[in-house]
Formats: C-alpha cells, structure tokens, sequence
C-alpha cells in the first residue's frame, strides 16, 4: 500500500509532537531532578527541589498525557482518520 502525501504529512505531525513531548518528559525527569538541589527558593511554601520530586513532576506527566491525547484526537479529525463516537 502506497502512503499519501496526507498520510506522510499525519504522521511527521505525529513524529514531532512526539519528539516534542519526549524531550519535555526527559527534561522534567533528569535534568530537574538532578539540580534540584541548585534550585534552592520556596514554591507555594516548600523548597522547590521537595516540590518538583514529590508533586511537579507528577502534574507535569499528567499534562503532557492530557495535551498528547487532545492534540492526537484533533489532528485525527483534520486528516479524516478519527474513530468516531460509539455507542
């Protein structure tokens, strides 16, 4: 089967907002976490190190599932390959 231009064009979409995410995610996970310690002010009244390791990394992770699945379901609406609602 023969891809179109739409489909190549759907998926180089796909590929970089994925690259996009997976760069966020790495950032939150090892580059916060190991200079936390360097970020030494308060956030909502903890250290900020405390926070991003017991809470900020956390929400950030449920953000960026969040934000992937709209932004996937809108761009599958666009290139006309949504699943559509069932029953």
């Amino acid at each position: 089967m023969q891809l179109t231009e739409r489909h190549l064009e759907y998926w180089r979409k796909n590929l970089r907002i994925t690259a996009v995410l997976l760069v966020i995610w790495f950032v939150v996970t090892f580059v916060f976490s190991f200079y936390a310690r360097e970020l030494s002010f308060n956030f909502f009244g903890w250290p900020f190190s405390f926070w991003m390791g017991a809470q900020g990394s956390l929400i950030v992770y449920v953000v960026l599932i969040w934000h992937y699945a709209r932004t996937l379901n809108k761009m599958d609406n666009e290139h006309g390959v949504d699943e559509g609602e069932e029953a």
